[in-house]
């Protein structure tokens, strides 16, 4: 345990935490031949395509000194996304260092500043690194100046590294070496191990990642999962390299893997801790939480006949990723389907597009919304994650929706722009903070389902791609809320239905009706679009039919003889209307998403 040291990476997307984890299993020699290349620990093609970290892969290095004397370095990996702001939590209690990477172009940025401050409530050891310090654009001095402000660090603390390069890397590891505190904790109590990532392999079942605080597990030892009560018999233990490497047991101050044979990922919850059924510890390690839901979208297949699939897949899907939930609904416009939840809007899009390419699904997603708590007269409090389930405003007292603090970096230059942005959003600026000449940090509460629609493209808009956004879940507030349905032709199409701020509610019914008129193909008679609240029509538009020339045949006579035309045409249409059903386009339903605000 003497040279053992648990460590992970810390930034924020894009700053090169994927090439300094490539160039620390090179120096280390953890990595040769045809096992080199780029984003090693991203294993999806996801994650390499968009250069973002989804799944976390920890790994164990073995690093000798130019003296002679050898470390083991466990680095666990963690995503850099906000939405995956509870596995990073958890990751981070598993260690006892962490290098805080910062681009040397960029700047620190919104959720390096979060990380950081998570980092600290875990009382880990800070290793500040610059990286990217080859680039012509590198602004070293006034990188370490931000550093110096930010942790209150010695500028000769701060290491300058260029992972593509391979620049500073060996003094990196002799920093790891120095600076994180070897692991704690007595290899003889009752076995006690943190559970900070799980995965289902189709032979050995659920593989839970495990940090040991104490005592020792062996094969074919008895566990139990202290929250979830379950026991299972270990199949399988063992450390990471690039493959998981099968040992005989794992003991305190180590990182591995314990498989449990468990059919269902779900029963293996990340935070929770694990122990010996026969010989338990005392209490668990603290911080379980169960990672909750964000935003909600409704996922259908394109073709009806494709349903068995769909549902296929996202049971398997749910295998490796615990926090996907979902549940079957049905709409009168898109057929059978399944309301899903997830962490957030970039998770939202990782599962439909992973839905889409392991699983050959063509998939329509409805508009992403959040869970309102819905209080009616008698006070009973429900939750609604579907606008469309909501009940009439007579029945309701008050909608409470999510609010979200947010905190934005950004250049001095663009500080107008975004506070006008989030102010039409219904934001209220809580703080501003000019950290140095150049960068304010704002930070507003925001209402979540104005943040899930369009504000980071905005933001992203506004300040040229300047700016950095983080956010977290403060309270649910109550506000003047109402549905806003969609009708075509009287009849209501739940899959377009939305809760929206009554101030709104008129000029974003009309855009959408604007919108829908664009989409919505023409037929032999008039279709009527119509945005109501409750039985008031707020707005309204229709698309023309088309008109064939029935007295194009008359020429000249009397006047009477092309009326009577007329209105057996007119008695035609009538028919029509009432037996012709509106094929509503796919597009129709992103129609929401691309609505100007």
């Amino acid at each position: 345990m003497e040279n053992t040291r648990n460590f992970c990476i810390i930034a924020h997307i894009d700053h090169g935490k994927s090439t300094l984890a490539d160039r620390l299993l090179e120096y280390t020699g953890t990595l040769s031949g045809k096992d080199l290349k780029e984003q090693v620990l991203d294993s999806m093609d996801l994650e390499k395509e968009r250069g973002i970290t989804i799944k976390s892969h920890p790994i164990r290095m073995d690093y000798r000194r130019p003296g002679g004397e050898a470390f083991v370095l466990n680095l666990i990996d963690t995503p850099g996304h906000v939405d995956f702001h509870y596995e990073v939590s958890r990751s981070l209690a598993a260690c006892e260092g962490a290098l805080l990477v910062v681009d040397a172009v960029q700047g620190v940025q919104a959720q390096t500043i979060n990380n950081l401050y998570l980092a600290l409530e875990h009382n880990l050891e800070i290793i500040p690194v610059i990286n990217k310090i080859d680039l012509a654009a590198a602004r070293t001095e006034y990188v370490t100046e931000q550093f110096v402000d930010l942790l209150g660090c010695d500028p000769d603390e701060i290491l300058l590294v260029s992972a593509k390069q391979g620049t500073g890397v060996r003094e990196l590891l002799e920093a790891i070496c120095n600076r994180v505190a070897p692991p704690q904790g007595d290899p003889e109590a009752p076995a006690k191990a943190l559970i900070f990532d799980s995965v289902f392999d189709p032979y050995i079942g659920a593989v839970a990642y495990v940090r040991m605080f104490a005592g020792r597990f062996k094969h074919r030892d008895w566990i139990r999962l202290y929250r979830g009560g379950a026991t299972f018999e270990v199949q399988e233990l063992g450390w990471f390299r690039l493959a998981r490497v099968a040992q005989k047991t794992l003991s305190a101050g180590e990182v591995g893997y314990l498989a449990t044979g468990a059919k269902d990922v779900r029963n293996i919850r990340v935070g929770d801790t694990i122990t010996l059924r026969d010989r338990p510890c005392a209490e668990a390690l603290p911080g379980y939480a169960v990672a909750k839901p964000m935003v909600f979208s409704g996922l259908y297949p394109t073709n009806n006949d494709d349903y068995d699939d769909l549902l296929d897949a996202l049971q398997k899907l749910q295998l490796n990723d615990a926090s996907l939930t979902w549940e079957k609904e049905t709409s009168a416009a898109l057929g059978f389907g399944f309301r899903c939840g997830f962490l957030g809007l970039l998770h939202m899009e990782i599962v439909q597009e992973r839905l889409e390419r392991e699983y050959d699904l063509d998939l329509i997603c409805t508009l992403p919304n959040v869970e309102y708590e819905v209080v009616d007269k008698l006070g009973n409090v429900s939750l609604v994650e579907n606008p469309a389930l909501l009940p009439t405003e007579r029945e309701i007292k008050e909608i409470r929706e999510p609010i979200v603090h947010a905190a934005v970096l950004t250049p001095k230059e663009y500080v107008g722009a975004i506070i006008q942005i989030t102010l039409e959003r219904r934001g209220v600026q809580t703080k501003m903070v000019y950290l140095d000449p150049e960068r304010v940090s704002l930070e507003f509460d925001l209402p979540l389902s104005e943040l899930v629609v369009d504000y980071y493209d905005k933001l992203k808009s506004v300040s040229r791609g300047y700016a950095s956004l983080d956010y977290e879940y403060r309270r649910h507030q109550a506000d003047d809320l109402v549905r806003l349905d969609l009708l075509i032709n009287g009849d209501p199409v739940d899959a377009l239905t939305c809760i929206v701020h009554r101030d709104n509610a008129y000029s974003w019914g009309l855009k959408l009706c604007q919108k829908l008129k664009e989409l919505i193909p023409r037929q032999m008679f008039q279709v009527a679009i119509q945005a109501a609240v409750g039985t008031r029509v707020l707005a309204r538009t229709s698309v023309k039919p088309f008109r064939k020339n029935v007295t194009a045949k008359c020429y000249g006579g009397d006047i009477t003889r092309k009326r009577k035309l007329l209105e057996k045409q007119k008695e035609g249409k009538k028919r029509m209307k009432q037996v012709g059903s509106v094929e509503i386009p796919q597009e129709a339903f992103l129609a929401v998403l691309r609505v100007e605000r």
